[in-house]
């Protein structure tokens, strides 16, 4: 699948491991490259798995449209579809099956 990031600070950031471990610490970004890694090789979002540890989830209220991937409780990896227009089935919900393409907005504890 192709990565995007929400800013190029966000992109600088989770392109060096390096970066990545001074924001967030060398366990957390552990578990972030590893999801990065699952996201790239994914054909299609709905290859990336839903069970734990990645648990990808589709978001609601204030996030709709979003999706999430666990990393070290309670943080999530933020994503949004990047394909132009968001696929989407005939009941309105976004077809997993062909979005190829995600913007990562960030790591959040949303809860």
């Amino acid at each position: 699948m192709d990565l995007y990031f929400r800013t190029k600070k966000t992109a600088k950031t989770f392109n060096s491991k390096r970066a990545l471990h001074r924001a967030y610490g060398s366990r957390m970004a552990r578990v972030i490259m590893m999801r990065l890694a699952v996201l790239k090789n994914a054909r299609v979002l709905a290859l990336v798995p839903t069970s734990p540890p990645d648990r990808l989830h589709q978001l609601v209220g204030n996030r709709k449209g979003q999706f999430a991937v666990d990393l070290v409780h309670p943080y999530r990896l933020i994503l949004a579809p990047n394909n132009e227009p968001i696929p989407l089935k005939e009941n309105g919900g976004i077809d997993r099956d062909r979005v190829t393409a995600i913007t990562i907005l960030g790591v959040v504890d949303y809860h």
